[in-house]
């Protein structure tokens, strides 16, 4: 979206020049809905795009569904298009979906009531059937950034890919948010028909014990990101046997949890 703002420039030594009037693109943050009939309704805000794989992603990573069979019905409202309407199938397990499976959100604020030991300890573990080496780490990020057109535009989304036991990136998505991003990218395995379990996924910000439960919930391997992973996020993973490689940049990058799975060059 273009907005007017005014550009400053300071020198050195402290000086500034007239105020440069330009023409700027911002990401937009909108709210969408994510109605589930006899379960509740969520709102999130994210970059209203991608609906619907946003709110197959975001139901299979809380627990809400097994998979894309558990979906009887996945529709935008027509009288509001920012409202998915969502109906569990006959398939659906009974009571499974009363109860958001939310972990923490830090960017947010949201925590849960039960106890962080207990939360990690509930979480899946993952199987080990994925192996990424150095080289590909370089390019898993490198098709990561060239991907990113908003945040070209507008500095301002997340980026996740999610990538399969060749490199390859099979499913993208970017958002003003993290989790809203490898919401989305996990919403698209799915609707393609392919299961994210095996993959990994490549991040565009930090680590935190959220995005680790998502990731562990549809049985991600391997997290590899350009930023920082948060104490918990490595409690977690640890935990779930989960790879996470940080500050991958360039040439250079940090394995925390799980080496195994990493090759070394030479």
């Amino acid at each position: 979206m273009a907005v007017s703002a005014h550009r400053l420039v300071t020198d050195n030594d402290g000086t500034t020049g007239q105020p440069i009037e330009e023409t700027c693109q911002v990401a937009i943050e909108g709210p969408i809905t994510i109605d589930v009939q006899d379960v509740g309704a969520y709102t999130v805000l994210c970059t209203p795009e991608d609906k619907r794989a946003m709110a197959v992603g975001f139901m299979y990573s809380e627990g809400i569904i097994s998979s894309l069979q558990d979906i009887g019905l996945l529709n935008e409202c027509l009288d509001d298009p920012n409202v998915i309407r969502v109906r569990l199938s006959d398939s659906a397990a009974p009571g499974k979906a009363t109860e958001r499976n939310l972990l923490i959100v830090s960017s947010c604020g949201i925590c849960g009531s039960e106890s962080i030991a207990d939360k990690i300890a509930a979480m899946p573990k993952v199987d080990t059937t994925l192996v990424i080496d150095p080289g590909q780490i370089r390019n898993v990020q490198r098709d990561l950034r060239e991907k990113q057109a908003i945040f070209k535009q507008s500095g301002g989304t997340h980026a996740i890919g999610i990538f399969d036991n060749t490199g390859r990136t099979i499913a993208f998505a970017e958002d003003i948010g993290r989790h809203n991003a490898l919401d989305k990218a996990i919403g698209k395995c799915l609707l393609a028909g392919i299961s994210p379990a095996g993959c990994g996924a490549t991040m565009s910000g930090r680590i935190s014990l959220e995005m680790v439960g998502k990731c562990a919930r549809a049985g991600i391997e391997v997290i590899c990101a350009v930023s920082a992973p948060t104490s918990l996020a490595l409690d977690a993973a640890q935990s779930c046997n989960i790879t996470v490689i940080a500050f991958a940049r360039d040439t250079r990058a940090t394995v925390f949890t799980c080496p195994g799975r990493v090759l070394r060059e030479g």
